[in-house]
């Protein structure tokens, strides 16, 4: 399961409606105002960008997005979906100088926070990535908090930070309780923890809310291979290969299960 993004997602989509870390210590520029000819040229620029992003159409997207800036350059926005640009290529190097900038221009925005904090857990800044997921939450006009919520969750499993995981975890479930990720999360950290019973209700509730992917289908064959319950890790077994049959997932059925940590392919 990856980390979720979708906070970056949703932004793009309000832009189409509506139009190496750095040392944290850099003062948040003056916001772009809106009314500004050079700010509406870049939100246009930006908004052109996106769009060619979801047609696959990335070197049109980027040199609209790098007209965006050259408007304005304090525009949070365009930092960030051509962020999300550079990611998608493969330049993380640029990614981040743009997610973190517009981290710096809104320093208060749970959005931006989340968006930096996501993808500093993608290159495997864990510890890095916990403040942004902290600025996030602390956010009152923050939408969605359960998604950083398990953003950090997801996070500080990758890290080693089991209690972290599970608190932050059980914060995004009170606010959603069929938070899918979530569930699956926790189900994780439960069975890292040898938790095999509790593991198994979050997997079954997991699945009440309609999901299903390759990785709970592995999880929920371990869990139950731990609980000592051969049919049911038979029937997970069978749906895995069915159902995602050429997944790495199903083709490391072979291996032999570690104690305590979940397959891997």
């Amino acid at each position: 399961m990856q980390l979720e993004r979708i906070l970056v997602a949703a932004m793009l989509a309000m832009l189409l409606a509506s139009c190496a870390t750095g040392s944290g210590n850099s003062r948040p520029a003056p916001p772009s105002n809106p009314e500004n000819p050079k700010t509406k040229a870049a939100a246009l620029y930006t908004d052109l960008g996106q769009k060619y992003m979801a047609q696959g159409k990335l070197e049109i997207a980027l040199e609209n997005l790098n007209k965006a800036l050259a408007a304005d350059n304090n525009h949070a926005d365009a930092h960030t979906v051509i962020a999300l640009l550079y990611e998608r290529i493969g330049d993380n190097a640029k990614a981040e100088e743009h997610y973190r900038r517009a981290a710096e221009l809104m320093p208060k925005s749970g959005n931006e926070s989340n968006n930096y904090g996501a993808f500093l857990c993608k290159i495997g800044r864990y510890d890095d990535s916990a403040a942004y997921f902290v600025r996030a939450i602390a956010d009152p006009f923050y939408k969605t908090p359960a998604v950083a919520l398990t953003n950090s969750g997801t996070c500080a499993i990758k890290g080693g930070h089991l209690d972290v995981a599970e608190r932050d975890l059980r914060s995004a479930l009170d606010r959603e309780p069929d938070n899918s990720e979530a569930l699956f999360q926790m189900a994780t950290v439960l069975y890292l923890r040898n938790d095999f019973f509790r593991a198994r209700a979050f997997i079954q509730r997991y699945e009440g809310v309609g999901q299903q992917s390759a990785d709970a289908l592995l999880l929920g064959r371990n869990i139950e291979l731990r609980l000592g319950n051969g049919k049911a890790s038979q029937d997970y077994t069978r749906r895995l290969r069915e159902k995602f049959p050429e997944s790495p997932q199903a083709r490391s059925l072979n291996a032999p299960v570690v104690s305590g940590e979940p397959d891997k392919s």
